[in-house]
């Protein structure tokens, strides 16, 4: 029950304190999961953000989409839950530690593994719940109550047995290959933490001698082979040629005498060779690129034998045929490259790049400048290097095929369908995921080895021990990807792997995932594959919808800054979102975010926009000071009042069509199309119409409808700005519950076409008329004479029902049902009424045509020269973007306002 009384509104609309007060009383009343145990479930479970995070503007609209879903389904009366946690973000936070432990000139190494995590946790105490108050000051109303973490004890429990389950039925497997290797934070990251970004770098030529004296085709002695990274040669294992090339078919199966190292090795056929680029030949490093990793394998290279040149910080190390020259050993990468050009344009087996200078001289470089395609990590953010190691591996491509048929079926429903394509594209050429990381703070990989190299994976060292037969066991020192622990995030917040766990019964599957599409592949596909893959035996026998993780899948686009840029800290247009709370409050940014967000495109930041809406909350308020301070109070009835009156009527009929319209959005999830539904209701119909029509006849009638419709509008409202919504429905009346937990609209109503006809051709009447007077220059509120001879039937009733109406909004002395008089006038139609009010003695109808006349010959002039522009092929292709966009812009101006004022012009006759 609330305990908030009706208080005489203040008169200036100031959000900061009213969303402090009801955030916190609606947490600690428990209000954001109320006691509903019978009503039907509603569930969703919040991307958790990482602990270390802070709350940015792409978090701002992925909370705000589904606080507006989890308000409005709490309203229709469901068991709304919407779960919220952080993850351990193993990478970042572990960073973050170091950090700081850096500035006090200490390290991690100078800890056991013990005390270091001892140290994460303190750290999470102290500084990890930064943005789980920022949530709040959004108006999140998620269940903190039931708030998680994913290195909470009962969620490590779930990560461990899906570990060993998955081992167990041979889906989870340890594999020698190649991963993206980062040497700064000497971890294992996966191909979705690589961001490539273009560098400045070369491209090398060089000779590869044969050995023994063997000869091409062409008599050449030599291959030539090119990179854009020689320090990879130490290392090189073959060189491959394209199966067709005729230059080599000649030397396939013959040895190559690599110059710096002296190793010999073969030239292979193999497709990845293509004969159109370069010379045809490519040197092949097997235990350092992704490509040369497959050539070597389908050349009969065995993983375990490929040669490694790299230690864990990408310095150069001894091959395993101690064939690389001592003056390397020890060299960063880039040093390395350095000297292995040098080394072999000493030699005489650098080919020199040819080309020319300004003047057209030819000059000879070492090698030939190109624009490289550069993996880096996207947290250690240095140079990523393939690198071979032991890893562990779970079998992507057997858990992909469940998620694939749940899409294909309809079981799960991604929102854009446009996303469906990029969705199957990747799970259909899935890739063994690499889900091991050289850290000490996550989840420890569940595996121990014996001296011998057997290895046992069990839940606790206890039954590892009891399946090695009590030999001595060494444990694995790796976690797991942090995306691996999330992927359980629908199951395992809600009590599994307790399979009788209420909440998972009732929750899951959850009914809506709200995600931005860049987490697509790191966690909605992860998900899909863990929950179906985990949930299923529970629902065995069942349908594939009841073991899904969710039913719908939405993916929102980025948000962008005002010229549709990528906002990045180094261009300096990153948009802070609490200083936006701070300026305009949380409400207006949400409603920013609701009405810009159109299913899957990205959402261009404007504040000028948000400053609307909150302008827009501040009209609602100055619309319910003026009810309240008129003896209009909240109703005390779902069902809309008896109404007689057109107004009245009417204004209940919009109401209905606005929660159809609402409704209609919510359920396609159309959160641009629900908020501007919403929008134009209250701006539109009730401030700037309803209470323009009620004014000065506040009958007990019209009263309770204002009341009740003012209350559907906090209600409508409440999802998209809860905290103003909030403070006025308490303001207007003494409450027994708050708005957060009210009922959801139920009109019990119809629309009365009547009525609806009656008051929009007012409404018609009364802008064309102030429209009229605009373009003429006629003073707004100068009344007017107007005659309507032979009015229909229907229009003469309207007419002759609202004669104050008229008077007062439409500004005229009555209509006349006569002919007008002879002399200039204007026309101003209104439904099937062609209105005529004489202009004789109210302006100058010569001074009046001349100078629309003139102003008219101005802008078409304009029009045509921007249109000529446009047209202009050069103009659009090499001008500046904004140039162009300015010019549409001002065309459009010129254009329509080239048709006022022929409008204009022709209502003078």
């Amino acid at each position: 029950m609330t305990d908030q009384n009706p208080a005489e509104l203040a008169k200036t609309f100031e959000p900061a304190a009213i969303e402090a007060r009801w955030y916190a009383h609606w947490e600690s009343n428990g209000l954001f999961r109320p006691e509903r145990p019978d009503a039907q479930p509603f569930t969703i479970v919040n991307p958790p953000p990482n602990v270390t995070g802070s709350l940015h503007i792409g978090h701002a609209l992925d909370n705000t989409l589904q606080d507006v879903v989890i308000r409005y389904e709490r309203l229709r009366g469901k068991d709304a839950l919407w779960v919220v946690g952080t993850d351990h973000a193993g990478i970042a936070t572990q960073m973050v530690v170091e950090r700081q432990m850096e500035a006090k000139q200490d390290k991690r190494t100078n800890y056991s593994r013990e005390a270091f995590i001892d140290k994460v946790w303190e750290w999470k105490a102290e500084s990890g719940g930064q943005i789980t108050r920022q949530l709040r000051r959004l108006g999140c109303s998620m269940d903190w109550s039931r708030e998680q973490f994913t290195m909470d004890p009962h969620f490590t429990r779930a990560v461990v047995k899906v570990f060993v389950d998955l081992y167990n039925q041979g889906l989870i497997y340890r594999d020698k290959r190649l991963v993206n290797w980062d040497p700064k934070l000497k971890t294992a990251i996966s191909d979705l933490e690589v961001e490539t970004r273009e560098t400045q770098g070369g491209f090398w030529h060089f000779k590869y001698p044969l050995a023994d004296g063997v000869t091409r085709a062409d008599g050449l002695d030599y291959i030539e082979v090119a990179t854009t990274r020689p320090e990879t040669m130490l290392a090189d294992m073959a060189v491959a040629v394209h199966p067709e090339d005729e230059r080599y078919k000649s030397v396939i199966g013959k040895e190559i005498l690599q110059p710096l190292t002296g190793r010999r090795f073969k030239v292979v056929a193999d497709e990845h060779a293509d004969p159109e680029l370069g010379s045809g030949a490519v040197k092949i490093t097997p235990g350092h690129d992704f490509n040369d990793f497959e050539v070597g394998k389908r050349a009969g290279i065995k993983a375990a034998d490929m040669l490694n040149m790299f230690d864990a910080e990408a310095k150069v190390v001894q091959t395993a045929d101690g064939l690389v020259p001592a003056e390397f050993l020890g060299l960063d990468r880039f040093d390395a490259r350095k000297l292995v050009v040098e080394r072999m344009k000493k030699a005489g087996f650098l080919i020199p790049h040819l080309a020319k200078d300004k003047e057209g001289n030819e000059v000879s470089a070492d090698f030939e400048p190109r624009t490289i395609q550069t993996p880096y990590g996207d947290r250690g953010g240095v140079v990523i290097e393939p690198w071979l190691t032991d890893q562990w591996y779970v079998d992507a491509e057997t858990l992909a095929k469940p998620p694939m048929e749940a899409v294909r079926s309809g079981a799960i429903e991604i929102v854009p369908k446009t996303w469906e394509k990029t969705f199957f594209n990747w799970m259909e050429n899935i890739q063994p995921w690499c889900v091991s990381r050289q850290l000490w703070w996550g989840h420890r990989i569940p595996a121990w080895y014996a001296e011998d190299g057997s290895v046992y994976v069990a839940e606790t060292e206890e039954e590892a021990q009891a399946l090695a037969g009590n030999k001595a066991l060494t444990r694995d020192e790796d976690v797991l990807d942090t995306w691996f622990s999330s992927a359980l995030w629908p199951f395992a917040t809600l009590g599994w792997p307790d399979e009788d766990a209420p909440l998972l019964k009732k929750h899951y599957p959850n009914d809506l995932l709200v995600s931005g599409f860049d987490i697509l592949f790191f966690w909605d596909a992860r998900m899909a594959m863990q929950g179906m893959h985990f949930m299923k035996p529970a629902a065995e026998g069942r349908p594939m919808s009841e073991y899904v993780p969710w039913k719908r899948l939405y993916l929102h686009g980025l948000v962008r800054a005002a010229d549709g840029q990528k906002m990045s800290k180094s261009k300096g247009n990153v948009v802070d979102p609490l200083g936006l709370i701070d300026q305009y409050g949380a409400d207006a940014l949400r409603f920013f975010m609701c009405a810009m967000e159109s299913q899957g495109r990205d959402v261009k930041m404007d504040e000028r926009r948000v400053e609307g809406y909150r302008n827009f909350a501040t009209k609602l308020w100055n619309a319910a000071r003026f009810c309240q301070s008129n003896g209009i109070a909240g109703s005390t009835s779902v069902a809309a009042p008896a109404a007689t009156s057109a107004v009245n009527k009417w204004i209940i009929g919009e109401v209905v069509e606005t929660v159809a319209a609402l409704d209609q959005a919510m359920a396609d999830l159309r959160f641009d199309a629900a908020a501007n539904a919403i929008y134009h209701f209250v701006w539109d119909q009730f401030c700037d119409w309803y209470i323009e029509l009620i004014k000065g006849n506040f009958d007990a009638e019209t009263k309770a409808v204002a009341g009740w419709v003012l209350d559907q509008i906090l209600v409508m409202l409440h999802p998209f700005m809860p905290f103003v919504t909030e403070e006025l429905w308490h303001a207007l009346g003494t409450r027994d519950q708050e708005l957060i937990v009210a009922q959801w609209p139920a009109p019990a109503a119809a629309v009365d076409p009547a009525a609806k006809r009656e008051v929009e051709w007012l409404i018609a009447l009364v802008s064309n008329m102030r429209t009229a007077k605009n373009e003429l220059g006629i003073a707004p509120g100068a009344k007017l004479d107007a005659f309507l001879p032979d009015p229909s039937p229907a229009t003469r009733a309207i007419i002759e029902a609202n004669p104050a109406a008229i008077e007062r909004l439409a500004r005229l002395n009555g209509i006349r049902f006569e002919a007008a008089p002879a002399g200039a006038a204007m026309q101003v139609g209104a439904g099937d009424a062609n209105i005529v009010v004489p202009l004789e003695g109210v302006i100058d109808i010569a001074a009046e045509k001349a100078r629309l006349e003139k102003a008219l010959a101005a802008s078409q002039k304009e029009a045509k020269s921007l249109e000529g522009r446009l047209n202009n092929p050069a103009f659009v292709e090499k001008a500046k973007p904004e140039a162009v966009e300015k010019a549409r812009a001002d065309h459009s101006h010129h254009s329509a306002e080239a048709t006022r004022l022929a409008a204009a012009l022709a209502r003078l006759g």
